[in-house]
């Protein structure tokens, strides 16, 4: 049977995920291999450098820069209060004062005879990385991170906004051509992950934010809509850490394209099942997707699974993410082995892809990506 290999988007009931996790500057690991962590678990621990000030202690002084020193009642290192009195200098006998204050709470960092100027810096940021999923440490890397293994379903989407966040699976719609509309809201979809079917209108997204909804998953929607929820043009830069007080995924592209019967299928069979989630995307170089993961005990036979991820062949399920057809999904139908001229006039390997609606359509194979199991 002919096949192929291509990139595409999984969606599986049963696979194994790593995860990277992975401090901004060098800290302290805090699990070790073989921990069981949670999705709230602290795996590693840092502390940011403060911001730094500046402040011209000669000028508060009227002091040359290189006298400046022996009027100091604070050493370098020390902390200090806003408004303490850090240098001093008095004048006729005692009767006039001078002085120079900290202009922040935080730490004289240092004082130059050379310039005059006084460095301090905010105290230091706390920074802590979690695991994000429920899982199974499996490998410390010493003072940076971990490697978090999660066993369960995996849902990739097309495209997302928004962090990282986790709660149990709701389904918000009876099946997945139904659109998600406010009045599909209930008090008890507060700490969710909802599951909704073709389309999220803007309304919708917005009261689901304001309910205390903590994700929602979707197949399709309005780019109009996408631009007034940030306020701004997307572009191309990765998404990810946009505030709009919830975590969304589009699983299928923009407009009211009916989600994928599989995947609103098999979300719908975790439902109240712990999910995490996380609507980072990058679709250049290094590509992100949008993923959720529901961590089970049911995975079999997934290290083989993952060595069969990719193979497309016919009867594939797949997804066209290029014009005219975006955003349809189909089956392969057939994969000729023989290069094809396109519109460009440039030979490309094709595909045949029968679409739900019994068409037949011939792309280029780069022109699809697979609906994997």
């Amino acid at each position: 049977m002919a096949h192929a290999y291509t990139p595409g988007l999984t969606v599986s009931p049963a696979t194994i995920t790593r995860k990277r996790r992975i401090l901004p500057l060098r800290g302290e690991v805090v699990v070790k291999i073989g921990d069981t962590v949670g999705p709230d678990t602290v795996v590693a621990r840092t502390d940011l450098p403060g911001r730094v000030h500046s402040k011209n202690v000669s000028a508060d002084l009227g002091l040359p820069p290189s006298d400046i020193k022996q009027s100091l009642l604070k050493k370098e290192k020390d902390p200090v209060k806003k408004g303490e009195i850090v240098a001093e200098h008095k004048s006729f006998f005692g009767v006039f004062k001078a002085q120079s204050l900290a202009p922040i709470d935080g730490t004289l960092e240092s004082v130059s005879a050379v310039t005059g100027q006084a460095i301090y810096r905010e105290p230091p940021i706390p920074v802590e990385v979690r695991a994000y999923v429920r899982g199974v440490v499996r490998e410390v890397i010493p003072q940076e991170g971990v490697v978090v293994e999660a066993r369960g379903a995996l849902v990739q989407g097309i495209f997302g906004v928004g962090g990282e966040s986790h709660g149990p699976i709701a389904t918000a719609v009876s099946s997945p051509d139904a659109a998600f509309e406010p009045s599909l809201l209930r008090p008890e979809h507060a700490g969710k992950v909802l599951i909704a079917g073709k389309l999220a209108t803007l309304a919708a997204i917005r009261e689901a934010a304001k309910a205390g909804v903590r994700g929602l998953v979707v197949g399709g929607l309005n780019d109009d809509d996408l631009r007034a929820m940030l306020g701004y043009d997307l572009g191309v830069a990765i998404t990810g850490h946009e505030e709009i007080g919830l975590t969304l995924i589009v699983t299928e592209g923009f407009g009211p394209i009916e989600m994928a019967r599989k995947t609103f299928e098999l979300l719908a069979r975790f439902e109240g099942r712990e999910a995490s989630i996380n609507g980072a995307t990058q679709i250049r170089a290094g590509v992100i997707r949008p993923e959720l993961i529901v961590p089970h005990d049911e995975v079999k036979q997934a290290e083989a699974d993952l060595a069969e991820r990719g193979m497309m062949e016919v009867g594939s399920q797949v997804r066209i993410i290029r014009e005219p057809y975006f955003g349809l999904i189909g089956a392969v139908a057939a994969l000729p082995a023989e290069l094809v001229s396109i519109e460009t006039e440039a030979k490309v390997r094709v595909l045949e892809v029968a679409l739900k609606d019994g068409r037949r359509v011939t792309l280029p194979r780069a022109n699809v990506e697979m609906i994997e199991e």
